[in-house]
């Protein structure tokens, strides 16, 4: 008899394929195998058969297993996550596997180094050079070529000439540990009162080895990192593993210093910056159970942990958590499936939580703990708001006269002043006086954004870039091309024009030099070598900055005007924290927030520190809504290269919604974006009951709708954090 077995393929199938098994072969669920796919062979990961059993296929067109890699399998509570992930989103459990597989090479051991040990065979000759070399082999301890030169102070040729002589044998050292052991006792935690009985509880809740989530809730600078790694130290005495989730790669270089001062050893990182070859390492090491604590992007969720005791969610109410590619998932949210899964104590951190997290916090799902006191006595800012109709910049410029006197005031003390606005360039946008022609994407729905240190206009939704021109392409004038509205670059100039003596720094994630010179960059924020910082909201996010006390808002409106059921709650969390970025080492300091509407319940909440007022206000209003998280939500998007194709298969897909109590469809409706890298897009938006089971009623809406063809493309996102 063939035997047979269910392979998932990192592919978008709903479902195992069935291989036969190669005589002398012994496979089960969660092997990594090598298995041929078309003309080509792929990694995957043998499975559970489904339910019904295996496909009814001939043994005889059965393809067979190419071979098992030596490597430890997939775990079941890894498997099982795959599978819940993939039921959520409506995605295929192939596509959901492939975020485990992106690095193939780890699948194979890591290739060991080659190394020299003493063969107790002395040389016939001996040089102060060789006896340099010997006097460290004689130790015993196996050494790669380059290593033992470099520790004996000697070139690579004394060695190798030992080596001939015999005096040295060749031997396989293992590559070593991507990131060495933490230590839980290399340094005592100084926690204060409320910091020690918060962390006292994490520790309760490891210490159980049971599934709970705590949400810490703590103002910006009360010291919730401190209180969190007493939960990693914790779920380290256990031996288990512990993931550390961040929204910004650019946090993780002052994260990681203050994990290895508290740890002795940093963590190991995961984010797309690290090199393909620590990508395979840190992987295949986090499978053996060598690594202990990684700290990555959304994407280190789907690491294939052995034995994931804590998941922490810093900042978890950032929308970086979520991706909305191929499979559309909330990170933050998966982090408590993947812990409830496996069993695993979920800590949620943040200054602002998310109107979700609040809610589940205050009717007790969630273990909820508060911070309400910044570290070490600290005082939280002032908060003022400038009121821009009664007090305009000068024409053409975008500060304030009330917020270029506190720049000035506060300079004078040799104290530190951070800008901030959410607009990367110079200007959002380009236009000419003469004819009024805008320069827009080719490929978006987007104007493009001027950015005039690099000499280009560049779309920032497909990467499309061009270079300034000198004339209208419209009407060819020259020299009447004028940029319209801020961004970081614009302030940077003026604020050049009014402190040419003071040191600026502009920061955006489209800044040059990329992820490692933003990190030189916050470093030396940090250390005091820069007087003014003008930043997107990369500022805003975990830094702590000693001597920053000014913190100046440029237009605290811009996030109000997006018409979407988050825009207050998104501006609340935004300007609370970039505020929070003044006053973290003590003393008195001020946020300044300028707005053409002062007046706006946001701005006001900001402005009197009455955050309560807000969260109970906004979630009033979603309850009164039914909205997420009293009600659901999903989006459909529609899209294709022709506007017509699209809007006529939105329409054909809405009019096959089932009628149901309970679930209300709006829409198709041309998306405020409609149309990005050169395919047109149509929004269709699913609203309904909290009991209602949405993925079961989509599930049957899209078996009677129409089949995507002739290149239109239907993508759905449960939970949309974004509706552009």
């Amino acid at each position: 008899m063939t035997k047979t077995v269910s392979i998932l393929l990192p592919i978008p199938a709903d479902r195992p394929y069935t291989y036969s098994v190669p005589e002398g072969l012994d496979l089960l669920p969660g092997d990594f195998v090598t298995v041929p796919l078309g003309p080509r062979e792929v990694a995957a990961v043998v499975w559970e058969a489904p339910e019904g059993g295996a496909d009814k296929v001939s043994v005889k067109k059965l393809r067979e297993v190419v071979a098992r890699f030596d490597c430890p399998p997939l775990a079941e509570e890894m498997r099982r996550f795959v599978e819940w992930v993939a039921n959520y989103t409506l995605s295929a459990p192939g596509m959901v596997l492939r975020m485990v597989l992106r690095v193939k090479g780890g699948l194979d051991p890591l290739t060991p180094i080659e190394g020299w040990i003493y063969s107790g065979q002395e040389p016939e000759r001996i040089t102060p050079a060789r006896a340099q070399v010997l006097e460290l082999a004689r130790e015993g301890m196996a050494w790669s070529k380059s290593g033992l030169a470099h520790a004996a102070g000697v070139s690579s040729a004394v060695v190798t000439g030992l080596i001939k002589q015999g005096t040295l044998n060749r031997v396989e050292i293992p590559q070593p540990a991507v990131v060495a052991l933490p230590r839980v006792d290399y340094v005592a935690a100084e926690l204060n009162a409320d910091q020690s009985e918060a962390a006292d509880k994490l520790r309760q809740s490891v210490a159980k080895k049971e599934f709970s989530v705590t949400l810490i809730d703590g103002v910006t600078g009360s010291g919730k990192t401190e209180v969190y790694f007493e939960a990693i130290a914790a779920c380290l005495e256990q031996g288990r593993q512990v993931l550390i989730l961040l929204p910004e790669i650019a946090l993780t270089s002052a994260f990681l210093k203050r994990f290895e001062a508290r740890f002795g050893a940093p963590p190991a990182e995961w984010h797309s910056d690290i090199s393909p070859k620590m990508r395979e390492k840190t992987w295949r090491q986090v499978a053996e159970g060598q690594v202990r604590v990684v700290a990555g992007a959304r994407s280190s969720l789907f690491l294939p942990f052995q034995d994931l005791g804590l998941i922490i969610v810093d900042e978890e109410h950032e929308q970086a958590y979520k991706q909305q590619d191929r499979v559309f998932y909330n990170a933050r949210d998966m982090a408590v499936v993947r812990g409830h899964l496996g069993k695993a104590t979920v800590v949620l951190a943040s200054a602002t939580p998310s109107i979700e997290s609040r809610v589940n916090g205050d009717q007790g799902r969630y273990q909820y703990l508060r911070l309400e006191e910044r570290f070490g006595g600290a005082q939280l800012p002032d908060i003022g708001l400038v009121d821009m109709r009664k007090y305009p910049p000068p024409r053409g410029k975008f500060l304030s006269p009330v917020l270029t006197r506190e720049i000035a005031k506060t300079l004078e003390r040799k104290e530190q002043v951070l800008l901030f606005l959410n607009r990367r360039g110079y200007a959002p946008l380009t236009l000419c006086r003469v004819c009024g022609h805008r320069f827009q994407c080719n490929n978006c729905s987007t104007w493009l954004v001027e950015h005039r240190f690099r000499k280009q206009l560049q779309c920032h939704h497909c990467g499309h870039h061009e270079a300034s021109p000198e004339a209208c392409p419209e009407c060819g004038t020259l020299d009447h091309l004028v940029a319209c509205g801020p961004g970081v670059e614009r302030v940077g100039e003026e604020i050049l024009e009014l402190f040419p003596d003071a040191r600026t720094i502009v920061l955006s994630s489209d800044m040059a030099g990329g992820v490692k010179q933003m990190r030189l960059e916050l470093e030396a924020i940090a250390k005091g070598e820069a007087d003014i910082v003008i930043g997107t909201q990369l500022v805003a996010k975990g830094h702590n900055f000693p001597l920053m006390t000014l913190v100046g808002v440029v237009d605290a409106d811009l996030g109000l005007a997006h018409g979407d059921l988050r825009a207050s709650e998104r501006t609340f969390q935004l300007l609370s924290q970039v505020t929070g970025r003044a006053g973290r080492a003590g003393g008195k300091s001020l946020g300044l927030l300028q707005s053409y509407q002062p007046e706006h319940p946001v701005l006001q909440a900001i402005c009197s520190g009455d955050r309560e007022a807000f969260y109970e206000r906004e979630i009033a209003a979603r309850k009164g809504a039914a909205l997420p998280p009293f009600g659901r939500l999903a989006g459909i998007i529609i899209s294709a290269d022709n506007r017509q194709q699209a809007e006529i298969h939105a329409k054909a897909l809405r009019r096959t919604a089932p009628m149901l109590e309970g679930v209300n469809v709006l829409g198709p409706a041309e998306a405020p974006l409609s149309m990005i890298r050169g395919r047109y897009r149509f929004r269709i938006l699913v609203q309904a009951q909290r009991n209602i089971d949405l993925q079961n009623w989509v599930r049957g809406w899209f078996a009677v709708a129409p089949k995507e063809r002739g290149g239109v493309r239907v993508q759905v996102d449960i939970d949309p954090q974004s509706f552009m």
